[in-house]
């Protein structure tokens, strides 16, 4: 285990302590005030030797976790020094660990600057040509991971277009609308530094990733970037244009819990949902869409229709072997969120029949493995 993995390790467990002691003091409190059983009673620290006894519980923890990060600290640095500068290649296993921990806390790691926060980076795996694809990922997934079952949607496109696949590394536990900004960014600085003029772009997001890819192309074109003009197709794999359901029905919970000062303490485990995951409620894109709120039933989205330009496709899974209409779809995603279809004319994406297809009997992850999805690719992008 790298330091710098121990180091953010130490200090989620410390903000873990002091999470947990939050809960047991407002739980605490609640029942010492005799507070009603239902209705919002505001919370308020305990206090006297209650008081006292909660914050040396989180002093204590504090003072233990910045010695544990000071010594940990003192030890990376001895052994920058006696290993140099060599970077050992980073295993799958420990990729997909980060992946899902940032996917659920990741906006946490941002804010307070944890070592297993994972910064966004392109990942280019090929010679330079003039062709890109660019994939994006889903949440709690990273670049490696497009990588299943032997199978790799993007280095078989590759050998087969003709293209130079480029992966996007994020963490997913941040707000789609963030991502999507510094991706934009960080596109322009590829396109302008590329070693051959770049003819074409491509993108293909799986879940997630394709909110990602069409907020970053929207704030693209706003900001009048040039790679914006080289985008000429788009492909969405089980993206939840419209939302996802179990995201929804967590919110929901977050609310009954509410409804008690004696379960209300507990709201701040539901808290630990991150901003990434509380955007696939409803699919939220852009920075206006989550501003009042981050658990708000409502939908507040702006409506964002597809790149004019650009032809875009979808593909939609499903658990069994039923029509277009199943709402389970492929286990996370429906089939009418998939293919952005919704009963607002502002809102419903309008993806004709022919850029439209089913999966039956493919899952939500089994669509980056499915030999199926990957001939609609190829003649797709083709």
């Amino acid at each position: 285990m790298r330091i710098a993995d121990l180091r953010g390790a130490v200090r989620l467990v410390v903000d873990g302590v002091h999470g947990a002691t939050h809960i047991a003091e407002g739980l605490h409190g609640n029942i010492a005030r005799l507070a009603p059983p239902l209705g919002k009673v505001p919370e308020r620290p305990t206090g006297g030797i209650t008081g006292f006894v909660y914050r040396t519980v989180r002093a204590t923890s504090g003072l233990v976790g910045l010695g544990l990060d000071a010594a940990l600290a003192g030890v990376e640095s001895l052994l920058q020094q006696s290993q140099g500068e060599t970077v050992a290649a980073e295993a799958r296993r420990r990729q997909a660990l980060l992946a899902a921990l940032n996917g659920v806390v990741g906006d946490h790691l941002a804010r307070t600057g944890n070592p297993l926060a994972i910064p966004m980076d392109l990942v280019v795996r090929g010679p330079a040509r003039s062709r890109l694809l660019l994939l994006v990922h889903g949440l709690c997934m990273s670049d490696v991971q497009w990588r299943r079952d032997g199978h790799d949607h993007g280095a078989r496109l590759a050998q087969a277009l003709d293209c130079t696949p480029v992966y996007v590394r994020y963490n997913s536990g941040r707000h789609v609308s963030e991502n999507a900004a510094e991706l934009a960014a960080k596109l322009e600085e590829l396109v302008m530094q590329w070693p051959v003029p770049v003819e074409s772009l491509a993108i293909v997001g799986h879940s997630m990733g394709g909110l990602l890819a069409r907020s970053a192309v929207h704030q693209a074109g706003a900001a009048g970037l040039a790679w914006r003009a080289l985008l000429r197709k788009m492909v969405f794999l089980g993206t939840p244009h419209h939302g996802a359901a179990l995201e929804r029905a967590g919110n929901r919970l977050h609310t009954v819990l509410e409804l008690s000062p004696y379960l209300a303490p507990f709201t701040r485990l539901g808290r630990l949902r991150s901003d990434g995951i509380t955007d696939l409620r409803h699919g939220n894109l852009l920075e206006g869409d989550w501003r009042d709120g981050r658990y708000l039933h409502r939908d507040t989205r702006m409506a964002v229709p597809l790149p004019a330009g650009v032809a875009c496709y979808a593909v939609a899974g499903t658990l069994g072997k039923g029509g277009t209409a199943q709402p389970v779809g492929d286990g996370l995603v429906s089939v009418d969120s998939a293919l952005g279809r919704h009963p607002g004319p502002t809102h419903d994406l309008h993806l004709p029949a022919s850029r439209s297809w089913v999966a039956a009997g493919v899952h939500h992850l089994d669509l980056l493995s499915s030999a199926a999805v990957y001939r609609k690719l190829r003649r797709w992008l083709a």
